[in-house]
């Protein structure tokens, strides 16, 4: 198993990235800390194969945990680390490239996205872990794996290069996890209903990526897993099936009225959905549970 450490000075957002990995075959935490002096102390004492970093946390700079978590004497003795931050601007994404970060996902995303990564680095670590003997091959296919990891794949300035910076002053990102973002042309970002918030949203969203595949989340079990009361929790969750970016699904129990399941939409499956002509209530699971 890799064991990994969730970093993040937000304890709920913390939670529900540990949720994610817990959902990935071969993963396991080993805890979750909210600053970067615990952080420290928590790799010295757990000793995990992989830490969850965000770069803003209350005491430390996360460039400065990085560098200490990955610049000790024996690399091979610490942890690889995964950045997975709001921090979108060019000098962090260089630092953390430089200081030995093995991803960079920048918040929000969907949490599909941090499964697929981790499920790459798992990749990658075995085939690191194989290594016998390498021809010249080998050692290129390993080392472009670990060069197109990051949140870039060229080098700033050459065509294709990723910039975030640029995304986020032109409006040109891809849509966020909640339905919003700019759609191909650069159009200006959709706005969120009277009384929602991004922050709160990008919450929920997270809350509903967690969970089981298939199965999908009532609005009690997101309000559970965001801190938040039912009622708001189904506000969000109603907004991103109008924004096309989650389905719901009715399961009917024994009595009482169905429950309402809400399911996330990846890209591919918003445009099925949107092009059929169904709505959420023409999918039913039947079900005995009328919890």
């Amino acid at each position: 198993m890799i064991r990994v450490l969730v970093v993040d000075d937000d304890f709920m957002v913390a939670r529900l990235h540990s949720a994610l990995v817990e959902q990935v075959s071969g993963f396991e935490v080993a805890g979750a800390v909210h600053s970067g002096t615990d952080a420290l102390a928590a790799v010295r004492e757990l000793r995990p194969d992989l830490v969850l970093l965000d770069m803003y946390l209350p005491d430390l700079p996360g460039l400065q945990v990085l560098r200490e978590l990955r610049g000790g004497a024996d690399p091979e003795e610490g942890p690889d680390v995964l950045v997975v931050t709001a921090a979108r601007d060019a000098e962090t994404v260089r630092g953390a490239k430089r200081g030995g970060a093995v991803q960079y996902i920048i918040k929000p995303f969907e949490g599909q996205l941090l499964k697929e990564r981790l499920r790459r680095y798992a990749e990658h670590r075995a085939a690191l872990a194989t290594l016998h003997a390498p021809q010249q091959d080998d050692v290129d296919r390993l080392f472009d794996e670990g060069a197109g990891s990051g949140a870039t794949r060229a080098a700033p300035g050459a065509p294709g290069a990723a910039d975030p910076d640029r995304a986020a002053a032109t409006g040109s990102a891809a849509p966020g996890p909640y339905g919003h973002g700019s759609p191909a042309g650069g159009a200006a970002p959709a706005r969120l209903p009277k009384g929602l918030t991004e922050q709160t949203a990008r919450l929920v969203r997270t809350a509903l990526e967690a969970g089981t595949r298939g199965a999908g989340v009532s609005a009690s079990e997101c309000a559970a897993r965001s801190g938040l009361s039912r009622v708001s929790a189904r506000r969000y969750l109603e907004h991103f099936v109008t924004a096309g970016t989650a389905r719901v699904t009715l399961r009917y129990g024994t009595t009482g009225r169905p429950e309402r399941r809400y399911h996330p939409l990846g890209a591919a499956e918003r445009g099925s959905v949107s092009g059929s002509g169904r709505t959420a209530e023409d999918s039913v699971i039947p079900t005995t549970d009328n919890s």
